[in-house]
């Protein structure tokens, strides 16, 4: 499996000739979710669901699929009837050739003020985790682990403890567009040497093969 990195929390994943992507949101290129076959969205936050480059995708490709939560396939479902499908902790599915478990039911706390909302994170072919904005732990193994290492709701200690417990092979890092290139060496630094795990990001568009988990 090679994965794709776009920007900040939006990930491309390809196999055997099939595209899956996650979080094409509004802070992504533009073309994130472009040649789909099958799409994942964790919530409706706006730097993860973007409806218009949703629909766009599902108008190219006929035989595309979502599978999100329910505030997201409401907005869509009306106009891809038996496409759109709602998804919660637990449940498993076949999206395109890849092999998706959900995991999670709530967004991370932002603030108390704040009413929280749902979200979920999707393990595909049991080896790469995206957790949308919480810090979910799968309850098991994870050979790589989209790390959300920069947000208003987290801090960089919560980050590394995060990656402690789920204890990947290896964390890339997510949600990341609001991080300065100053900071990022200081982030690089922290989490590389205290997560215990081998730890890198891929600037917008790079790739990396990710080997089958033995």
């Amino acid at each position: 499996m090679r994965i794709v990195k776009k920007t900040h929390s939006c990930v491309r994943l390809e196999k055997d000739g099939r595209t899956l992507v996650i979080d094409p949101g509004g802070f992504s290129e533009p073309d994130a979710a472009a040649g789909a076959d099958a799409l994942l969205v964790t919530h409706e936050h706006p730097d993860h669901f973007d409806e218009g480059r949703l629909r766009a995708a599902l108008e190219a490709n006929p035989e595309a699929a979502l599978w999100t939560l329910r505030s997201v396939a409401e907005r869509l479902s009306p106009a891809f009837v038996g496409r759109v499908h709602t998804v919660g902790d637990g449940d498993t599915f076949d999206a395109a050739g890849f092999a998706v478990e959900v995991h999670g039911e709530l967004h991370a706390v932002i603030h108390p003020d704040i009413p929280r909302i749902t979200n979920v994170g999707y393990l595909v072919d049991g080896s790469v985790f995206h957790p949308g904005d919480a810090l979910t732990v799968p309850g098991r193994p994870v050979d790589t682990l989209m790390l959300p290492v920069h947000a208003p709701w987290n801090k960089i200690s919560e980050v590394i403890d995060y990656v402690r417990e789920v204890a990947p092979r290896r964390a890339i890092d997510i949600h990341d567009a609001l991080l300065t290139d100053l900071a990022r060496p200081v982030y690089d630094r922290q989490i590389g040497e205290l997560g215990g795990a081998e730890h890198g990001r891929l600037a917008p568009g790079e790739s990396r093969e990710l080997a089958a988990p033995a």
